[in-house]
């Protein structure tokens, strides 16, 4: 993971302490916030732990809502993070159990966003550290690629695998992400119930402002 010094640690630790507040929810691409802000986007599949991961980053419990039931969030929610920068909650993808013009309807949103928001700085890919990569995931990284959007590999829920099954996991989504260009090399490892990773992943977003 990326190394910062204890300077930019706390810089970043004031950012996410300060005002962070939801303003605005599209559902459709011609809804979209005016862009005013630079913009990190959180994506990955269902239930991968988006919500679970802004409320970390923010040390706030219910900032963005969480559910068990794959599939909740709906819409882009826009979080106004110190009126410096803007985050992006993305409805998740790949969940099986809902109808296919809902899932087309949401991929539709999230590629329009991804494809025309100039203020968009990079995505977050959320992934599970236990599982890894799925074929949905290459997908949507395939189409990142061609959109030129940067992205850096997320893992989450980090604490639920050992030590060594998670080096493993790493090491075989290192390779993976070599042959894809948009890619950020490093692979952040993340817990938002034990706070692994949660400093170095804030410090990664402040660097944009």
């Amino acid at each position: 993971m990326p190394n910062f010094t204890p300077e930019q640690l706390e810089s970043a630790r004031k950012l996410f302490a300060g005002s962070c507040d939801f303003f605005w929810g599209a559902s459709a691409p011609d809804n979209l916030p005016p862009m005013e802000y630079p913009e990190i986007a959180l994506a990955g599949r269902s239930n991968v732990g988006k919500s679970s991961l802004i409320n970390a980053l923010t040390n706030r419990l219910t900032l963005a809502r969480t559910s068990d039931t794959p599939g909740r969030t709906q819409q882009l929610n826009f979080f106004n993070l110190g009126h410096k920068l803007a985050l992006v909650d993305m409805p998740g993808y790949g969940y099986a159990k809902v109808s296919k013009q809902q899932r087309q309807q949401w991929d539709d949103l999230i590629f329009s966003y991804l494809r025309g928001r100039s203020t968009l700085r990079f995505v977050l890919l959320l992934v599970d550290g236990r599982h890894g990569l799925k074929d949905v995931d290459l997908h949507v990284m395939d189409l990142l690629d061609k959109a030129a959007v940067n992205y850096r590999l997320v893992f989450t829920k980090s604490d639920k695998s050992s030590a060594s099954d998670l080096d493993k996991m790493i090491s075989v989504t290192g390779q993976t992400l070599k042959k894809h260009p948009a890619a950020y090399p490093e692979i952040v490892t993340t817990s938002s119930d034990t706070g692994a990773g949660i400093e170095t992943l804030r410090a990664i977003i402040s660097e944009i402002q």
